[in-house]
This record gives structure tokens, C-alpha cells and sequence, in this order.
């Protein structure tokens, strides 16, 4: 087993730390606590990549065990609907992302309490996604941009500012506030209930969920850095807390908009309070005990390591699709930098290299081009596949490993060619497709229908679960049906900033 695939975490430990910090903070709060979860409440995929044992949905097993005592707010910004930013990692649009959330709280035995659609400016995509969510029935508030923010403080806290947006009704002493991603608006919400709260005589307070930055890890260890990388487009840094050293003589981290914001931060709350001050620095307002859940500091440095190789990586592809600015990659590269890391530190790039070398010079491309792929499997085996006329270098990859785990040999087609004509057909004659290549979603498909008959087929078939979490490269930037396919398959995936063709659109 290799180093990344041995666990360094324990769930249990920091479930129970971590839930008594949070009912700790809420007996300080006159029993009503606004409780802003930053990072991803479910599927938190970096958290496992990084924290190797943490489970993805760990944060959400912390809520299942509170749900008698909390109300949820799920918050989007209505800019990032009408601009349909996208989720990575699912593939999806922030608004769907919200309609899943709601979805997957349900399934938890958890409802959604509301969702409010936060820098609310009639724009039309927001208004259609408040007309959905309204006729399936949940309850939607809009709340608009705070006038005088962020420099006129006795405006954002008055009726004009705060008081403009609706009270959103809750009845448990616990308020989840989540979104989709940052920016979200989860903040401003917070407090403009905390505001209504304070009106209506209820001393409630305000806190943060947090995991990343770990505030008592040291500011160079690989998870603080990890997060640098994951957030280049922020521009986001962990930095030393000077008001916690200030406040208490202790050295610890928060990261640079949590510092930059705390002192506004800290003003608004004492106006809404009266005076009171509810902390002494950014780091006082989290909760966030995920470093009593590290049992092996060895492997979460190594699993930090290959996480912000990943994110050069993605990064990298980003930029070369126009996604990502200049600036952002030279960011991720400079952090790369910080640890001494290059991408062939990734031990699944150079076989993929080598791969993609290989059908070169055999001359088994596709139009001339020549893409290579490789997976380690859990027992850190590499598996390579190459493109072909017929298929996609990541196709190749998948049944090829799947061979491997199932004992079948390497020759043994999976696919009969009548199947695979057939399809070519399709694509090219009666479609009027140009690329007739199998991609990863095509080739799943296939598959599955050889399996019928195909007692070998079968057996590759049943094999696919054991490719999940496992590291996965790819010579070129993958196409749609490739991207997709892998995603249903939960690998984790990079690739080199290069294109698979000349063609400007695929699809």
C-alpha cells in the first residue's frame, strides 16, 4: 500500500472535539448561535485528499447527531447565478449545486430551514430560481446589497442596512448558515439576522466552521500550504494571527481575508451588540478542531504534498482554457515553489508520459495526435493506457485496469468490434460526428452491455469500484465524455495543459 493510501485521520476523535466546541459556543451565546460553515459542508473531497480517513461527509454526520437542535440557511449569490459559475468538482452550476444540497440534507433526515438568494438585483436567472424553489416548496428571502458597506459602519448597522433585508424566522438554538462556495454571502447573512435578533432582545451570537486554514498547525506545514494552493484564485495566504499573539501571547494561523476583514468585522459586531466585544481575533470566531483528528503527521504532510501538485495541475489546465489568469498560475507556481515540488513528483505523470511516447512511436494515435493516461491502483500498481483510432487513451486506461484486477490477460478484448462498429456508425454516418473514438462514457456504457454475455466482461464490470479514489493523469486535457466518465468513476484526476486536437470545439 502506498504512503498517501494509509489512513492519517480519525473521524471519531474529531467528531467528538469538534461537537463539543460547537454546543461549548452555543451555552456562550444565550442558546442562539448563527453558525457559518466555511469550506464544503458535503463532499469536502479536499479535506479527504489532504486529511487521508477523513470522510467527505464527516461535517454532515456532525450535524445528523445536532438535528434536533438546528435550522439551516443555504445562501447563494444571485451574480454567481446569473453568471452559472460552476462547482469543479461536480461539473455543475452553483444553482444546481443549491438544488442537490437540499436534495442531499433530505436524504441526511435534515430539511433546508431557507434559502436566501444574497446581493439580490432582480436579475432575471436569480428571480426564475426563486419562482422554482418557491413552487417545490421552500421558502426563499431576498436579501439586496448592504448600503454603506464596508466603510460607513453606522449605516450597514441600522435599519437602512441590515434592517432593509428580511428576518429569516429560525427556532432552534443552532443556525447553520452554508452556500455553495465562497462569496456566497454566508456572512452578511449571519449578521443581518444578527442585527433582527439583537432588536428583537435575543443576545444571540455568530461563529465559523472551519477546517482550513488549521489554525494550530505551523504556518508551513504542507495542509496550510495545501490550502494556499487550493484557493490561488482568492489569492488566498495563512498568515501569522497578530491580534490572537496580541490578545493571548499564542502564535497561530488564519488566513489573509479572515485577518483583513476581522477589524470591520469586529466593529459591526459591536455595534450590533452594543458595545460588546464577541471576540479578540479571526481565529477566536472559528471552531475548528480538525487537528485533534491528525494520528499521523507523516502521512497528511505527504497527501498535502500531492494535493497541490493536483491543484498546479488543474490550475495549469484552467489557465490554458482561459479560465485562470496569468497571475493566478505564476500564484500556484510560487507555492509549488514553497515545498520544493514539481509535477513529476506525481508518480502517475511520467508513465502517462511515457505512455503517450509509446503510441507515438507505434504510430496508434488518433489524427495524428497522441495521448497517453495512467492510474495507480490501490496496491500502487500503474496501469497505462494509449489512444487508438477506436478509443481514448482514458477508455484504454479503465478496461485496462480492470483486466489487470479482474486476472483477465492484457489481449483479451472486453468489447466486441461489433459493438464498437456499431457505435462508429452511429457516430460518424448517422450523427455526422467527427470523432469517433470511444470516450470513458461511452466505453462504461459498452461495457455494461457486454457484460450480458460476456462472463469476462462481467468480471472487468465489477472491478470498477475498485478504481475509486485512485490517481489518475492524462497527457492532454480530456474531453467532455472523458471528464464525465471519470467523474462518475471518482478518480483522482490531473492532466497536462495540452489539447487532444486542433479542433477548437469538442463536444
Amino acid at each position: 500500500m502506498t504512503e498517501t493510501n494509509r489512513v492519517g485521520f480519525d473521524n471519531e476523535r474529531y467528531l467528538r472535539e469538534q461537537t463539543s466546541a460547537i454546543l461549548e459556543r452555543v451555552n456562550r451565546f444565550n442558546n442562539k448561535l448563527y453558525l457559518e460553515f466555511g469550506g464544503k459542508l458535503l463532499y469536502d473531497f479536499h479535506a479527504a485528499r489532504v486529511l487521508p480517513g477523513f470522510d467527505p461527509n464527516v461535517k454532515m454526520r456532525l450535524l445528523q447527531m445536532l438535528k434536533d437542535k438546528i435550522d439551516v440557511i443555504l445562501c447563494i449569490h444571485a451574480g454567481d447565478i446569473e453568471r452559472k459559475k460552476v462547482r469543479a468538482d461536480f461539473g455543475i452550476t452553483y444553482d444546481v449545486d443549491a438544488l442537490k444540497t437540499i436534495d442531499d440534507f433530505r436524504e441526511w433526515g435534515i430539511e433546508v430551514t431557507a434559502v436566501v438568494i444574497t446581493r439580490y438585483m432582480n436579475q432575471s436567472p436569480a428571480k426564475a430560481f426563486k419562482n422554482k424553489l418557491e413552487h417545490r416548496g421552500v421558502k426563499v428571502y431576498l436579501h439586496y446589497p448592504t448600503k454603506g458597506y464596508p466603510t460607513d459602519v453606522d449605516q450597514i448597522v441600522s435599519d437602512e442596512g441590515y434592517g432593509a433585508n428580511e428576518y429569516i424566522k429560525t427556532t432552534n438554538p443552532i443556525v447553520i448558515v452554508t452556500g455553495p462556495g465562497p462569496g456566497s454571502g454566508k456572512l452578511a447573512t449571519c449578521l443581518c439576522n444578527l442585527y433582527h435578533e439583537y432588536r428583537r432582545g435575543v443576545k444571540a451570537g455568530y461563529a465559523k466552521f472551519e477546517t482550513f486554514p488549521i489554525w494550530d498547525l505551523p504556518i508551513d506545514h504542507k495542509v496550510n500550504i495545501a490550502y494556499e494552493a487550493a484557493t490561488v484564485d482568492l489569492r488566498d495566504e495563512v498568515l501569522i494571527d497578530e491580534d490572537h499573539l496580541k490578545a493571548y501571547g499564542v502564535k497561530i494561523v488564519n488566513y489573509n481575508r479572515d485577518i483583513e476583514a476581522f477589524h470591520l468585522l469586529k466593529r459591526i459586531l459591536e455595534k450590533i451588540t452594543g458595545g460588546e466585544s464577541m471576540y479578540q481575533s479571526p481565529t477566536d470566531m472559528g471552531v475548528n478542531r480538525a487537528s485533534s483528528g491528525i494520528v499521523n503527521d507523516v502521512v497528511i504532510q505527504e497527501a498535502a504534498h500531492q494535493e497541490i501538485i493536483r491543484r498546479y495541475f488543474r490550475c495549469a489546465v484552467e489557465y490554458a482554457l482561459g479560465l485562470a489568469d496569468k497571475e493566478t498560475l505564476d500564484q500556484v507556481v510560487m507555492v509549488m515553489a514553497k515545498i520544493k515540488a514539481k509535477g513529476e513528483d506525481r508518480v502517475v505523470v511520467l508513465p502517462a508520459r511515457k505512455a503517450s511516447k509509446e503510441a507515438e512511436k507505434g504510430g496508434k494515435g488518433n489524427a495524428g495526435f497522441f495521448c497517453g493516461a495512467a492510474i495507480e491502483l490501490h496496491d500502487g500498481t500503474i496501469i497505462t493506457g494509449k489512444n487508438s483510432p477506436l478509443m481514448h487513451a482514458a477508455a484504454s486506461l479503465v478496461l485496462n485496469s480492470t483486466k489487470h484486477l479482474a486476472g483477465l490477460p492484457d489481449s483479451l478484448l472486453l468489447l466486441p468490434k461489433t459493438l464498437i462498429d456499431s457505435v462508429t456508425y452511429l457516430k460518424k454516418d448517422i450523427l455526422n460526428g467527427k470523432i469517433v473514438s470511444l470516450d470513458v462514457e461511452e466505453t462504461l456504457i459498452l461495457l455494461g452491455i457486454s457484460a450480458l454475455f460476456n462472463p469476462a466482461a462481467q468480471a472487468a464490470l465489477e472491478q470498477l469500484k475498485l478504481l475509486r479514489d485512485c490517481e489518475v493523469h492524462l497527457t492532454h486535457i480530456p474531453t467532455p465524455g472523458d471528464e464525465a466518465g471519470l467523474r462518475k468513476l471518482n478518480v483522482n484526476l490531473t492532466c497536462d495543459p495540452e489539447y487532444s486536437s486542433k479542433s477548437l470545439f469538442i463536444s
